[in-house]
């Protein structure tokens, strides 16, 4: 393939980034427009400023561990990066591919953009990348097992198909489980495809996956656990098993935001006769603070972020300008 080539396709890609990411404020938008500013608001206030202010720090704590998934990865492929840099690419990478959708194409691009920019080759941000759409499915996994167990029975349907389904959904994750922990602990050899070479993780590694990517989806939970407390009397665990059928089902539908998905399982999984206007305003809040609040800061520090290079490219260019004036004058 040609030079100019490769540097157009490379240019393409990381402006990718970019791109996605005005994705993802539309699909955020789209998502919130079905709401009027009324409904948001009413929703919102009417969870006690206490709980909002838990569901705010649990959110903090979930895009913190969400961001762990690029320090693990680059554990992974053997480098060191300055800790700003990689929470950096973290923080808004997930906050992108959470409401766009396709997470290793919406963040990965996001990603692309930032680690070349830091010196990164290409090979490396695909194993990068990779590696962190593992540690989520790992982490989906071990959840759906733990899922399994903590929903109530209800959930599963009266009829044998549905209850089948789930059974075989959670055998399935339990097999793959297994099947990758035992490939961390006996298999050795690298991988290769396309080129790339992706080693199997250790087992330590495999276990450090499963953990960060189960306390990105717990802290997840707190936000709405915290704006639906204050309206029903529901116990963590039972709560816990809901939301991660939910949340699961709604990230594999690739619905973005698993908008709708999320919601309507829900609803419906959930035990108990409550007031539906309540659970959907507190569901509101959810996407408010989980989703709309992250995308709206991540946006800011990242256009900052963009507009500072630009500033520290010009004034590199202004200073070499001067430095080639005075050379031509001496000479």
């Amino acid at each position: 393939m040609a030079f100019k080539t490769k540097r157009l396709l490379k240019k393409m890609v990381s402006w990718a980034g970019l791109f996605f990411f005005a994705v993802a404020a539309y699909m955020l938008y789209v998502q919130l427009s079905r709401y009027s500013l009324q409904d948001i608001k009413e929703a919102l206030f009417s969870i006690p400023a206490h709980n909002l202010w838990m569901a705010c720090l649990a959110s903090l704590g979930g895009y913190v561990a969400l961001s762990s998934y690029d320090y693990l990865a680059l554990r992974y492929i053997k480098r060191k990066l300055a800790p700003w840099k990689w929470i950096f690419a973290g923080f808004i990478g997930f906050s992108v591919s959470n409401n766009a959708g396709h997470a290793i194409v919406s963040g990965g691009t996001i990603r692309y953009r930032l680690y070349t920019r830091w010196r990164f080759h290409a090979t490396e941000i695909v194993r990068m990348v990779t590696f962190s759409g593992f540690t989520y499915l790992v982490a989906c996994f071990f959840l759906i097992i733990v899922g399994y167990f903590l929903t109530p029975n209800h959930a599963f349907g009266a009829g044998s198909v549905s209850k089948v389904t789930t059974e075989v959904v959670t055998l399935v994750s339990a097999i793959g489980l297994l099947i990758y922990f035992c490939a961390s602990l006996f298999y050795k050899k690298p991988i290769i495809i396309k080129e790339v070479e992706f080693d199997i993780p250790s087992f330590r590694m495999a276990l450090a996956q499963v953990f960060i990517g189960a306390a990105d989806i717990l802290m997840a939970s707190l936000v709405l656990y915290f704006a639906l407390i204050s309206f029903m009397d529901i116990s963590f665990d039972t709560f816990m098993g809901v939301f991660i059928i939910a949340q699961v089902l709604g990230v594999f539908s690739q619905v973005p935001g698993g908008l709708g998905v999320f919601e309507g399982l829900f609803m419906y999984i959930i035990p108990g006769d409550h007031n539906q206007a309540t659970l959907f305003g507190a569901l509101i809040a959810y996407r408010v603070i989980y989703y709309l609040l992250p995308l709206i800061f991540s946006g800011v520090v990242l256009f900052a972020y963009e507009a500072y290079l630009k500033y520290v490219k010009k004034q590199r260019l202004e200073k070499l300008k001067i430095f080639r004036t005075e050379n031509v004058k001496q000479l």
